[in-house]
């Protein structure tokens, strides 16, 4: 059974991208638009990894990471910042939130897909 990703990001573009890579290497993908949308989606289903963006509308990823934190399934469940967000500051309060990992955007498909092996169950 494929492993699920829900990747959460308010640009389509990188939001295809991204699909389209996880997509290519056999996972199931799962699209939020931003914390908000990510945070219903991840109440219906139940996904083997998040991969979210910080700087979005309604609800960034540092919140949303914090509020996945606090549900059962999402405690252990690997959590990756794809963002353009690359300062220690933003790194160490996305590592006090939970996060598992860190990218900066433009990604490499190839590194992407090498992280997620890495962390996920």
């Amino acid at each position: 059974m494929a492993k699920t990703i829900l990747t959460v990001d308010d640009s389509t573009s990188i939001r295809q991208m991204v699909a389209f890579t996880l997509k290519g290497a056999g996972y199931e993908v799962i699209e939020a638009v931003d914390g908000q949308d990510a945070l219903e989606k991840a109440n219906h289903h139940r996904v083997n990894l998040v991969l979210t963006d910080i700087n979005m509308p309604r609800m960034d990823g540092l919140k949303l990471l914090e509020l996945l934190r606090e549900l059962n399934h999402y405690k252990t469940i690997p959590i990756l910042m794809l963002t353009t967000e690359s300062g220690d500051e933003m790194k160490a309060k996305g590592r006090a939130a939970g996060a598992t990992g860190w990218l900066v955007k433009p990604f490499d498909p190839k590194r992407l897909l090498e992280v997620i092996a890495k962390v996920i169950n």
